[in-house]
């Protein structure tokens, strides 16, 4: 784990920044903003996408209790509503509002078992004073142009357990875009994290916002064996004066590009327990250990390409701390499945500076290093490595496929059990053991220890429990969809190497009892 005492650089930098805040200009977002601009990027963009609220109906709200009663007031816990945000959020005007589409609590914004929204700061801009967003058991939700501080764990008051944007249990398809998330200080001022994830939670970008002034940027998993999160893009941010955790990655697949990193005080990305970083084109200054494993000997993985480290300096490596530099090559490949277009490194402070964080217009860059009006139908661009496809007709059918279970002798995970299961059950060649999500939805994967080409796959149901109704099969590698179907059988895809591959159950008439994950070259 991170180290838990913020350093005294971040201290000594929160009092000069807090002279250059009270001589600064507040910008506002004009009123013809107010509307979520382009479409969401990375990540977020896979998965079927991310829309928020849109097609819905748009609200005001000037308190936090508005927020809650927004969402409560909606047909449906999946009705699409916008929600535009002006003033201050905090503990006195944030209140638990009741209803069948909504589940709230006092004191913290709660996005909790709800699909379909977006909220977005509008006119003089909407700051969230120590009350955090918590996105627990949801989907498809956008976050723009907000300021969110000052959250913490302990002391008073407390919100979202310490965490200004905090993701967990079963979170899908998350963007949040030019936000500014922020602390004064660590853990030992009672903050925790500015933007974290965990419980399985996937396909989320973080685009153009600032994270400053805290002793941890944000994790992706909550131990070394809670490994069920990823998939997440983090481009064109800035962190700043930050310890550690930009971010800490336990397991899954993350894509930082076009990020300007300054004052990282501690270490920077890292990538652990089997994490896979995509490093491109980042900006890394005045920062010590910016890139690596630490604070543990479970290895992660990176790719690096494209970026400035300028003065960054390297500690000697040890059994538990393992820096990619002083001169960071890759020991890994990382692909991804969406198209992007990078700018060069040398801009990314600049770029950076005039479109991350909240009251920038919604600015963003087209890769010439030239801010730009965002397009409201953004088109996608070439991307400049090879992406992962998935087969644009995948086809399920009952009969079985022939030839040698690879997954036999394999590893397994999965994003949660019943209790009494285990995800090895899937893999052991017997029909009379399985393994069960804790409730009617979950995935369970298998994985090699080096990529596997597989074109097929079957799932085996055991006797007496719920029925699968609805599922996806998942490049682990690169969370592209490999194929859909409702009962559980057979399915055939274009010939894939992989080294994890991932059945996620979406939908059952019960809790299901999957005795076999059965995958074939």
């Amino acid at each position: 784990m991170g180290r838990r005492s913020p350093s005294t650089r971040l201290q000594a930098a929160l009092a000069a920044l807090a002279v250059a805040a009270a001589t600064g200009v507040i910008l506002t977002i004009p009123e013809a903003s107010a509307a979520v601009a382009a479409g969401a990027t990375g990540y977020a963009s896979q998965n079927g996408g991310t829309t928020g609220g849109a097609g819905g109906q748009t609200v005001r709200a000037t308190t936090g209790t508005q927020i809650h009663a927004a969402l409560c007031g909606r047909a449906s816990s999946s009705t699409p509503i916008t929600i535009q945000v002006e003033g201050t959020i905090n503990h006195a005007n944030t209140a638990k509002v009741s209803g069948t589409s909504c589940n709230t609590a006092a004191g913290v914004i709660e996005l909790k078992q709800i699909s379909n929204v977006t909220l977005v700061g509008v006119g003089a801009g909407a700051v969230f004073d120590q009350v955090g967003i918590h996105i627990r058991e949801s989907s498809n939700i956008i976050i723009q142009n907000v300021t969110v501080k000052n959250v913490k764990k302990s002391g008073s008051p407390t919100s979202n357990g310490g965490d200004a944007i905090g993701m967990e249990s079963d979170v899908r398809n998350v963007w949040v875009d030019h936000s500014t998330l922020e602390a004064s200080g660590g853990e030992s001022e009672g903050f925790d994290g500015l933007f974290d994830m965990k419980d399985n939670t996937q396909y989320v970008t973080l685009s153009y916002s600032v994270l400053r002034n805290s002793g941890r940027g944000g994790l992706v998993g909550s131990s070394e064996t809670e490994l069920s999160n990823g998939f997440i893009t983090y481009h064109h941010n800035l962190y700043e004066n930050i310890d550690s955790r930009a971010p800490l990655l336990r397991g899954g697949t993350a894509h930082m590009y076009d990020n300007h990193y300054r004052q990282l005080n501690e270490s920077g990305i890292n990538s652990r327990a089997g994490a896979h970083a995509k490093v491109e084109n980042n900006y890394f200054e005045d920062s010590k250990d910016v890139l690596g494993t630490f604070y543990t000997d479970a290895a992660g993985y990176w790719q690096v390409a494209g970026n400035v480290f300028d003065n960054v300096t390297w500690s000697p490596k040890g059994t538990d701390y393992n820096p990619a530099g002083p001169n960071p090559t890759s020991n890994a490949t990382v692909s991804v499945p969406y198209a992007y277009t990078l700018d060069s490194a040398s801009c990314v402070p600049d770029v950076v500076a005039r479109t991350a964080g909240a009251g920038k217009g919604l600015l963003v860059s087209d890769g010439s290093c030239t801010p730009q009006s965002p397009s409201p139908t953004p088109t996608a661009t070439a991307s400049p490595t090879p992406t992962a496809t998935a087969s644009p007709t995948p086809t399920a059918t009952t009969a079985p496929p022939s030839g040698t279970n690879l997954s036999i002798g394999a590893g397994s995970d999965g994003s949660s059990k019943a209790d009494g299961t285990s995800y090895g059950n899937v893999r052991d060649g017997n029909l009379s053991t399985y393994w069960s999500p804790a409730g009617t939805t979950g995935s369970v994967s298998v994985k090699w220890g080096s990529p596997t080409t597989i074109s097929s796959v079957r799932v085996r149901e055991a006797a007496g429990a719920g029925t699968v109704t609805g599922w996806r099969l998942l490049n682990g590698d690169t969370g592209a969809v490999l194929a859909t179907g409702g009962a559980a059988g057979t399915a055939t895809f274009p010939a894939t190497a992989l080294s994890k591959v991932t059945f996620e159950i979406t939908g059952a008439t019960g809790t299901p009892r999957v005795a076999e994950f059965e995958t074939y070259a």
